[in-house]
């Protein structure tokens, strides 16, 4: 097939229905129109088939299905087929995305794809000579993803360009719009009226390849907002509040969706920041009703004929039906919300900021404010930006300057650019702020940190949207806060978590007392945005001339070698690798900061495997019994002696496992070094579907309390695995160390799609088994 013919094929466009609407996507896919005459013909087909009303996720999500008159729609039943209009990868993840892009042979993307180096940047000194850092450290990870995404069809955003999700929302994102994206806060977008959902590398194949994706039919959550935001009260006091409510995993296989009068005093950026959180309570993705604040943000940011063209759909597809069904509802009045500091290390440990003093003092947390950090994805924009400035401009008129450190981080080179012309950068830097580079930096662990030592006690405050041990710095003796810039900013200049500017007063130069004005700023630059340098490289028309190397003597990149298939024997007398006690998040299973450059190189990244977990046998980190060496070891090291003698391995864990980040290395590591299993209370959702993706079996106790009756001296052996099927449990039988034995039951969610993903060994190579069938 000729690659235009692919091309077609892909982007679900055709000829007449582009010619009809004569929009591109983005400016930077002109090939690719919108896709609203489409869509609107498949939800007409879906609404006659449910003949009720919808939820405005629902109109998005079935108008984007593959066979809108057959599939099966069922809420949190249903696997759904899905027809995504693009991709979106991180430099992190898109390393190993592209690396199995690779391996499935095929020429070219098959829909809209880009990739975005904004993880492997950190934070040092500051933006510029960060950058320059940057750029020389990952040469070779850098000259890859430019390479493999002219090779392949796929946008390459240079080091530099800003966030992957600041950068979507201001190029690509548009209501009614159905993106996935290899990082977990993909749900930025729906701020802007789309449903943007987090994924794993091979999820994304899957649609680069042309094959439809598969989706849980999620159920809704609706959240009705009352009132408006006023006074110290931000977006991000909303999604703070909703993490109280629904904790971090309240929102497991679920679709929040905001709507009501409230929404109206949001503006666009200020809903892409509750989206974007939403990652924090295991939503599938978030998203609002299209309304006018979105048609401005479409308009300042050069898309006016797309804003048009959602007018033209808003009362269809892009908002819901009266009396829409939701299956949980949550309502808050925007107008009695308090500001919110949410911590320490969870983002559902809500404190209203009038409590915070005491819950502080309370439990022993430190007051003082080490260093205050604003921005990040989840809180960038101008009006953030602006905000603060308001808040360090009087300071500064009272001779005041912040107390802690203070970094920003500017979510993209536009908004770098922007705030440098208009003087917001200059008046943070004048308030004592070091503008950092547009990446992620600190939030996602790129800190070089130099203030505290390991171990040392200490509080920081961020405008981020994790906060769990360790992740901003390594130091698990850090106590990070989560909450708005605006109260990072009037805590910085207090130093101090006991401080509600709403109430309580500083003293200025002159030693008079005074009360902190409500911070205030445009939502939009009047002068419009300042697109910074061009950082964007599109890729050639026809990139089959593009050479993609591979050193294999690379310590960063390491071409992959297909999982053996399972061999069609039950898994009997597995050893238990590490039964791990407690919180266990992506973080824990594969950690980023320093490891970030090893994301290319799987036998390289496995070395950080589990190795923050807790074991249940002794309360240690990264301690585990070798029962071959009858000796203690490191959990990477003791599970590449078990897979070097043959012998498969398992993890037990507890609730929620696998929370955080969307990062497939937290599944690629155990199948990598031998594991067959995870067997644990529950899953987050990305997290199993990762594990399904690369040939593990994810599985759940029926019982929970049978946690407790596994040992890690226990062999564990799954049995009549030739009879798996859907929804049918396995059964498990627990040999103790004394030769006693028990039989428990495991629950499991895979259809008959994944279970062949087992039987042939990963996803990946049951697509090359029905590529070569066809």
């Amino acid at each position: 097939m000729a690659l235009r013919e692919v091309g077609v094929r892909c982007f679900q466009h055709s000829a007449v229905a582009y010619a009809a609407t004569k929009i591109a996507m983005s400016k930077f896919d002109q090939d690719a129109g919108l896709p609203y005459e489409r869509l609107a013909e498949n939800l007409e087909i879906v609404k006659k088939r449910l003949q009720r009303p919808m939820t405005v996720s629902e109109k998005i999500l079935y108008s984007h299905l593959d066979d809108p008159k057959n599939q099966e729609l069922k809420r949190g039943t249903s696997y759904l087929r899905l027809r995504p209009d693009r991709v979106a990868m991180q430099d992190a993840t898109a390393q190993m995305a592209m690396l199995q892009f690779i391996s499935s042979g095929l020429p070219t993307v098959a829909v809209p794809s880009t990739i975005h180096c904004d993880h492997l940047i950190e934070a040092q000194v500051g933006g510029d000579e960060d950058l320059k850092r940057a750029k020389d450290l990952n040469k070779e990870v850098y000259n890859f993803l430019a390479t493999a995404g002219a090779k392949y069809g796929v946008g390459f955003w240079k080091p530099g360009s800003g966030i992957i999700h600041q950068i979507i929302l201001e190029n690509y994102a548009f209501p009614g719009l159905l993106m996935i994206g290899t990082d977990s806060h993909t749900p930025n977008g729906g701020g802007l009226g789309g449903l943007c959902i987090g994924v794993g590398g091979a999820d994304a194949v899957d649609v680069m390849a042309n094959i439809p994706w598969e989706l849980k039919c999620p159920k809704v959550i609706g959240v009705k907002l009352t009132g408006q935001l006023s006074g110290w009260t931000s977006a991000k006091d909303v999604i703070l509040k909703v993490a109280g409510i629904l904790t971090v995993k309240g929102g497991t296989g679920a679709i929040v969706e905001y709507f009501g009068e409230g929404v109206k005093s949001i503006s666009c950026t200020g809903m892409a920041t509750i989206c974007n959180m939403g990652a924090e309570i295991g939503a599938t993705t978030s998203v609002f009703p299209y309304n006018h604040r979105m048609h401005d943000y479409l308009k300042a940011t050069g898309r006016s004929e797309i804003a048009n063209a959602a007018d033209d759909h808003e009362k269809d597809l892009l908002t819901p039906d009266d009396d829409a069904p939701y299956d949980e509802l949550i309502e808050i009045n925007l107008s009695e919300l308090e500001p919110h500091v949410n911590g320490p290390f969870t983002p559902d440990l809500a404190n209203p900021i009038g409590q915070l003093g005491e819950e502080a003092k309370k439990h022993g947390w430190p007051l003082d404010i080490r260093v205050g950090l604003i921005g990040s994805c989840t809180n960038s924009s101008y009006e953030d930006m602006g905000r603060c400035a308001s808040i360090a401009k009087e300071a500064l008129t009272k001779g005041l300057k912040a107390k802690s450190t203070f970094n920003i981080t500017p979510g993209s080179e536009q908004i770098r650019a922007t705030i440098e012309r208009d003087g917001i950068a200059e008046t943070l830097r004048e308030f004592g702020g070091t503008v950092l580079a547009n990446a992620c930096g600190p939030c996602i662990g790129q800190w070089d940190r130099q203030d505290i030592k390991k171990g040392e006690k200490n509080t920081i405050v961020t405008s981020y949207n994790r906060n769990f041990t360790a992740r901003n710095d390594s130091n698990p003796a850090t106590h990070a806060f989560v909450t708005s810039p605006e109260l990072v900013t009037a805590l910085a200049l207090a130093g101090t978590l006991d401080f509600d500017p709403r109430r309580d007063t500083l003293t200025g130069s002159d030693g008079k007392p005074f009360k902190l004005s409500d911070p205030n700023a445009s939502e939009l630059p009047a002068r419009g945005f300042d697109p910074g340098q061009d950082t964007y490289q599109a890729p050639p028309k026809d990139g089959s001339a593009v050479d993609v190397d591979v050193d294999p003597n690379s310590k960063r990149l390491q071409l992959l070698k297909p999982f053996d298939a399972w061999n069609g024997k039950d898994l009997d007398d597995m050893r238990i690798l590490i039964k791990v006690k407690g919180k266990c998040t992506t973080d824990h299973i594969s950690a980023a900061g320093p490891w970030l450059k090893f994301r290319g190189h799987l036998e390289n990244i496995s070395n950080n495997m589990l190795i923050t977990a807790i074991n249940a046998e002794n309360g240690e980190m990264n301690k585990v019994w070798n029962h071959l060496k009858n000796d203690w070891g490191a959990v990477p090291e003791t599970a590449r002696h078990y897979k070097a003698n043959g012998i498969s391995w398992v993890v037990i864990g507890d609730e929620n496992y696998g929370e955080g980040s969307s990062r497939e290395h937290a599944a690629l590591e155990p199948r990598h070094l031998g594991g067959r299993a995870i067997i644990v209370k529950s899953f987050a959702r990305i997290h199993e579907t990762n594990l399904k993706k690369q040939g593990m079996l994810p599985l759940t106790f029926s019982n929970p309390s049978d946690y407790d009756k596994i040992q890690p001296t226990d062999k564990i052996s799954l049995k009549d695995l030739k009879d798996l099927a859907p929804g049918k449990p396995v059964r498990c039988i627990i040999t103790h160390k004394d030769g006693s034995s028990e039989e428990i039951h495991l629950n499991q969610t895979m259809n008959e799609q994944q279970i062949e993903w087992f039987k042939a060994g990963s996803a990946l190579n049951r697509m090359k088994e029905l590529q070569a069938q066809n």
